[in-house]
């Protein structure tokens, strides 16, 4: 009674508007747009762990021969550039799913202009970070930093100003990457939504029907690029000239840092750990919904990862991150959503009832890639009062054991390469963070076989009972 009770409320008053908000028109185009940086992030994740191969003597070959400067090129200009993917992807998505498909590419292009329009074009000078080091300076000979501030201090004050001064004119990398994110993000669906707005009330040029279709989409999309840029042009010089900052540096500041500060604290993993499962519970695709969700502060997380990674400084103190979007998919999500490795163990080898037996060797392989609908929909885990609580326990179990192992400095932090979430255990964990992150994927199972076992039995002993009664139930 409670059991239906509760389905009731969940599918009555939670799901509606769970439901409304993540097929919003801004999620979806968040969810889709994003699945087009997704091939950047892998391949550059290729990269990232060849120019930091952690094999002393053959890092230092690849670094003294040059190869390691090429590998990082390649991560710079794929991983590193995850801010422009976004902005090209979701903005073209937003208008993709409309009734103006047709000039898509438009406005994704659109959205990259926009977001490019409204950031400082600048960079810090180099030779005033190599100044503000006591180590070796790079690119100024064999000084330290310290002795190339003597050198610089003796300078005329017209040259000491002269090479203290931003290097203008150039895209500063760290807003195309995890830093810039979030504007990236909201540049996209707020140009998607405008250029759709202007498009259905009519502000574009309509060419005979004779004009081929792909010079006509040119001039259609004239008029929507056009404001969308002359906004964003007003949006940069009310920012530059009353805040003397930019849009994308204010947007980082207040928003991207406390919603990524929000996703990588304790609290905020445990609760995105148990809502997978809970959206489960009632048929909902929970991997789906919070992977929407979370992907937008989880993705800078990994980015930010990435970088530290790259430049040999991945510790806490240097600002790495806890929760990635490595950890949402390969941890959270290990052998499926709820951690459902305990249950292929048991249904494998301890499992009595015909049932969970022919539902386990179902299961065996798709487990292996994260994979776990035949025991959602087959046990089913669906609506199941069970197995219910090791459902909603073992992803929270592994995710504060996981937390504490990075927090409290028994394991580093993830390192910022992506594995596709259908990466074998064990594989994606060597892949995130080495030898210990594999240790501690068996850590995860082994902890998801000892809390789904009692309650496994107990299923597999109803149903057991049930087949004896169908049984007798045919004889007679």
């Amino acid at each position: 009674m409670e059991v239906l009770f509760m389905n009731h409320f969940i599918n009555d008053k939670v799901l509606p508007p769970v439901m409304k908000f993540v097929n919003t028109k801004a999620v979806t185009a968040l969810k889709n747009g994003m699945l087009y940086a997704m091939p950047f992030i892998i391949v550059g994740s290729i990269f990232l762990i060849l120019s930091n191969l952690p094999i002393p003597s053959v890092a230092n070959w690849l670094s003294v021969n040059g190869w390691s400067a090429v590998f990082s090129q390649a991560f710079n200009m794929s991983f590193g550039i995850l801010a422009i993917w976004a902005a090209i992807g979701i903005g073209y998505s937003y208008v993709k799913e409309t009734e103006f498909g047709d000039v898509a590419l438009q406005a994704g292009l659109t959205s990259l202009s926009a977001f490019f329009i409204v950031q400082s074009l600048s960079v810090a000078n180099p030779i005033t970070a190599a100044l503000s080091t006591g180590k070796e300076a790079s690119g100024i000979g064999n000084l330290t930093g310290n002795q190339a501030t003597a050198a610089f201090e003796k300078l005329p004050d017209a040259m000491q100003v002269f090479l203290n001064n931003p290097v203008s004119g150039v895209l500063n990398l760290s807003w195309q990457g995890g830093q810039g994110m979030i504007a990236a993000i909201v540049i996209g669906i707020l140009t998607g939504w405008a250029y759709t707005s202007m498009m259905r009330a009519g502000w574009k040029i309509k060419l005979p029907e004779q004009v081929p279709a792909n010079v006509a989409n040119q001039f259609t999309s004239m008029i929507p690029s056009g404001v969308i840029i002359i906004v964003a042009t007003v949006i940069y010089a009310l920012f530059n000239k009353l805040g003397h900052t930019d849009l994308v540096t204010f947007i980082y500041h207040w928003l991207s840092v406390p919603l990524q500060g929000l996703g990588d604290s304790f609290g905020g993993i445990i609760v995105i750990a148990l809502l997978v499962p809970f959206f489960w519970f009632f048929g909902v695709h929970g991997g789906i919904i919070m992977g929407a969700i979370t992907s937008a502060f989880l993705i800078p997380n990994t980015a930010a990862n990435a970088t530290l990674y790259q430049a040999h400084k991945l510790t806490l103190a240097n600002g790495a991150h806890i929760v990635t979007n490595e950890f949402y998919n390969n941890f959270i999500n290990l052998s499926g959503s709820g951690i459902t490795f305990g249950l292929i163990v048991f249904t494998l080898f301890f499992a009595k009832s015909q049932q969970m037996k022919s539902i386990g060797k179902v299961e065996m392989v798709p487990g292996v890639f994260n994979i776990n609908e035949p025991f959602l929909f087959g046990l089913p885990m669906v609506m199941n009062p069970v197995l219910a609580l090791p459902f909603f326990l073992v992803p929270v179990v592994v995710s504060a054991t996981v937390y504490g192992a990075i927090y409290f400095g028994i394991v580093p932090p993830m390192n910022g390469v992506a594995a596709p979430w259908t990466t074998p255990p064990i594989i994606s964990g060597f892949l995130i963070g080495g030898w210990q992150y594999a240790v501690l994927q068996i850590v995860a199972l082994t902890e998801s076989i000892l809390i789904y076992l009692p309650f496994a039995r107990k299923y597999d002993k109803m149903l057991l009972e049930q087949e004896a009664e169908n049984e007798e139930e045919i004889v007679a």
